[in-house]
């Protein structure tokens, strides 16, 4: 840089007085910290943005060309596709997303000699001298997707750059940032890293209970095309109060996971790219609100610590299933989501029944079926009376018996804590009345099927269009036909073990409701049975596993013996030793759980099924121990598909439960920290929640609405970069991002871009139920 240039800059600043960078990001689209003390991060937000198409009533002019793409329509004017036709009668034009802002030119932002850093008081960057960065280093990721043709899209980019200074930085001194070039403005910065937030510093940003048995953050930084940093020398770490300022627990800031050690699970694999440090502040417990402060470095975001801190969590994810819910509005009172009624037989909806049960598509058990195909040759001219509600699985509308997860697990936490979830409003439309806002949110899901059994007992699959959802079509505006599966022997299954269960909660609070589910369920299942035999392969291990669990739970409720001679002969758990889980042999975690919890049981067959609930809760925990950042799973699992945003603890809290031991409790508390936002993107997977939360799930109805997503969804998060699972919108991604997909790390494998379904997706059952359960425990424990 030449001596005039920066003189220039000297004076611009010294008459303009630029803003100083504060420890939260401030309303330029550049946050200016420090990842190490000679390492000054720039992230450098997009000045682009989407914007979204609109639905717009469609008036045909002259020289209109309407092409057929598969189930959508598009519009084509002056031989531009302009956007899609959508609607019954097609008089509904959606248009296409435009990309609009300028775009930042990142080359000359990454040479050395087009930065130049100065101060007025360090003797090492005074102003009379040009000192250049000795190295930059670069990561870009899309932060959004817009449509922009049939198969065309565009993206904002954001960029994280990292400038390696020759000379640590030192506190309290002045500095200014000046770059020639680009069209970037000058930056000046105090460097205060004990109130500055630091991208390499972790923390949920849920907080804690003060009584959680694990306190910690963590400490990592993935420099993009510099890799991963190593803090060899001893770091240590403070736990700053946010109104005095003033430490309440000092510690030594130490190695969680090398960047080399490949023992994370059973692939050998490490998922994190870099050197891993955790900070343990187990036994800080008063109630406050806190940072973290790892010297010489930076600040995390600010956490609570307070009882309520897993209540609020888990009321959030919780009303995620009210804003999945279908053939009912979001609306005031209840939701600041403003979505009509979809799916409902009042509003004109027809529902044909299929031929094909749920079990035998590609949506069920049938691995050589696609998603539609048996389902729509299945479909018949009958109609399918009263089929509406459930919950809409993910960012389509299709409502399956896999989705009963939901209604279970709520059913057990209100089975577990009557008096804490009594109390519990969850401000849905049944709230007030005489049962507990849990036990009604999972009878609404339940419910849906129950309308649907037909007069012998048989358990409709669910609902589901003839394909996903057409561009351009919200929820309620749903053109494509609509049908219900046929009755399955694995979906009656399922829905007697989940309406045998409700009956059970239900027996003393509501009799006749309970008797209602009751005899609901044993008509499934006497259905079910029937049919069984009849059917002409043998069906996978998940129709006896659930044909297991549906003994076990009408046992528990009618103590008729030949429910209960039933489970034992279908049980896994005859001898000891055998695993709740075995590819392609058995998966009977859940009837093993019923049955430890069920009085009257064979002694030796409930105790091998404790035993074995209990193996695979202290195999959860050996593998929280072996990651970098303590999430845990199965160790054969993929990584993705909700692993990293939803870690799997319903195990740890049952064996807690079991046991009494609080290793299980502490195990559970740590695998919640990533997906609550101690990663390294430092983002809480589930929409509000956090200081930084999913904008772009691929949630339909609020994009096409320009909502912002209802709370309460989790997204499947991270995924492995080595899968290659949905190739086209990897290759998507990687025509924005830097460096190429497959060399980012899996724990900042996120893109916030709607058009990743495997990231930006989510589903009822999996990952929103698995945290709504966990983080009902961590809220409700006290009461046992």
């Amino acid at each position: 840089m030449e001596k005039n240039t920066i003189w220039f800059y000297i004076l611009i600043i010294c008459v303009l007085g630029l803003a100083e960078a504060q420890a939260e990001e401030t309303p330029s689209n550049i946050y200016v910290n420090t990842v190490a003390k000679d390492i000054i991060s720039l992230e450098i937000k997009s000045r682009q943005h989407v914007e979204y198409g609109h639905q717009i009533p469609y008036e045909k002019q002259d020289g209109d060309k309407i092409k057929k793409s598969g189930i959508n329509t598009l519009l084509y004017r002056d031989r531009k596709h302009i956007g899609y036709l959508i609607g019954k009668d097609k008089d509904i034009l959606f248009t296409l997303d435009k990309l609009a802002g300028k775009s930042l030119d990142i080359s000359p932002i990454t040479k050395p000699e087009n930065w130049t850093i100065i101060s007025t008081d360090d003797q090492n960057y005074l102003q009379i001298k040009s000192v250049h960065p000795s190295s930059i280093h670069r990561k870009s990721k899309p932060t959004d997707f817009g449509r922009t043709g049939q198969w065309k899209f565009d993206a904002p980019v954001d960029h994280f750059i990292y400038l390696k200074l020759s000379h640590p930085l030192q506190i309290g001194h002045h500095y200014s940032l000046l770059p020639v070039n680009s069209d970037l403005k000058p930056m000046e910065f105090t460097w205060n890293p004990s109130k500055q937030r630091s991208e390499a510093v972790h923390v949920s940003h849920l907080g804690y209970r003060p009584d959680d048995p694990a306190k910690v953050a963590f400490l990592s930084c993935w420099m993009g095309d510099g890799g991963g940093l190593s803090y060899s020398e001893v770091v240590k770490f403070h736990v700053l109060d946010n109104s005095s300022h003033e430490s309440v627990f000092d510690g030594t800031v130490k190695l969680s996971k090398a960047a080399d050690d490949k023992t994370e699970d059973a692939y050998k694999r490490n998922y994190n790219g870099t050197d891993v440090y955790i900070m343990d502040f187990s036994d800080l417990d008063k109630p406050g609100t806190y940072r973290i402060y790892v010297e010489n470095i930076g600040c995390s975001y600010s956490f609570r610590i307070q009882e309520d801190v897993w209540q609020d969590a888990f009321k959030v994810s919780a009303k995620g299933f009210y804003h999945q819910r279908s053939g009912i509005p979001l609306e005031q009172p209840y939701t600041d989501f403003d979505r009509p009624r979809p799916f409902h037989p009042d509003d004109g909806l027809t529902v044909h029944t299929s031929t094909a049960p749920l079990m035998n598509t590609g949506n069920g058990l049938n691995k050589n079926d696609s998603n539609f195909g048996n389902l729509v040759k299945g479909k018949t001219d009958e109609v399918v009376e009263n089929a509406w509600g459930g919950y809409m699985d993910a960012g389509d509308w299709d409502r399956r018996i896999q989705h009963l997860v939901v209604t279970r697990h709520l059913l057990d936490l209100a089975r577990l804590f009557p008096d804490y979830f009594h109390k519990l409003s969850l401000n849905i439309p049944e709230s007030g009345n005489d049962l507990p806002d849990v036990i009604d949110e999972g009878l609404f899901n339940l419910d849906c099927y129950r309308r649907m059994q037909t007069p012998d007992g048989g358990i409709r699959g669910g609902i589901e269009s003839t394909e996903h959802p057409k561009v351009g079509e919200a929820s309620w505006q749903e053109s494509l036909t609509v049908m219900a599966y046929a009755p399955g022997v694995w979906s009656s299954y399922l829905y007697a073990a989940t309406a045998a269960r409700a009956a059970k909660l239900l027996e003393k609070r509501k009799p006749e409701l309970s008797q209602t589910y009751l005899e609901s369920a044993i008509r499934a299942m006497e259905w079910a049975e029937k049919e069984l035999p009849k059917l002409e392969e043998e069906p996978p291990h998940d129709v006896r596993d659930a044909r297991n669990l549906a003994a076990a739970e009408l046992w528990q409720i009618t103590n008729d013996e030949k429910w209960h001679e039933l489970f034992l002969d279908t049980t896994a758990f005859k001898g000891p030793g055998v695993e709740t889980f075995v590819w392609q042999e058995h998966e009977q975690r859940e009837a093993a759980w019923v049955y430890s919890n069920t009085e009257n049981t064979d002694p030796d067959i409930k105790k091998n099924c404790t035993n074995a609930l209990i193996k695979e809760a202290d195999q959860r925990v050996e593998q929280c121990y072996k990651i970098g950042f303590r999430w845990t799973k199965y160790p054969w699992a993929p990584t993705g598909y909700g692993v990293l945003s939803a870690p799997d603890g319903v195990g740890l809290v049952r064996a807690h439960i079991l046991t009494g031991d609080d290793k299980y409790l502490k195990a559970a508390v740590l695998s919640c920290q990533t997906g609550t936002g101690a990663n390294p993107i430092n983002i809480c997977y589930t929409t509000g929640l956090g200081y930084r939360q999913p904008q772009h799930p691929l949630h339909i109805d609020s994009r096409i609405t320009h909502q912002s997503p209802p709370p309460g969804i989790t997204v499947l998060g991270p995924i492995d970069t080595k899968n290659k699972n949905q190739e086209w919108a990897r290759m998507l991604v990687d025509k924005f991002c830097y460096p190429p997909v497959k060399k980012w790390p899996t724990i900042e494998a996120y893109w916030d871009v709607f058009w990743y379904p495997i990231i930006c997706e989510f589903t009822v059952q999996t990952p929103m139920a698995r945290n709504a359960y966990v983080w009902g425990y961590l809220a409700a424990r006290q009461e046992r």
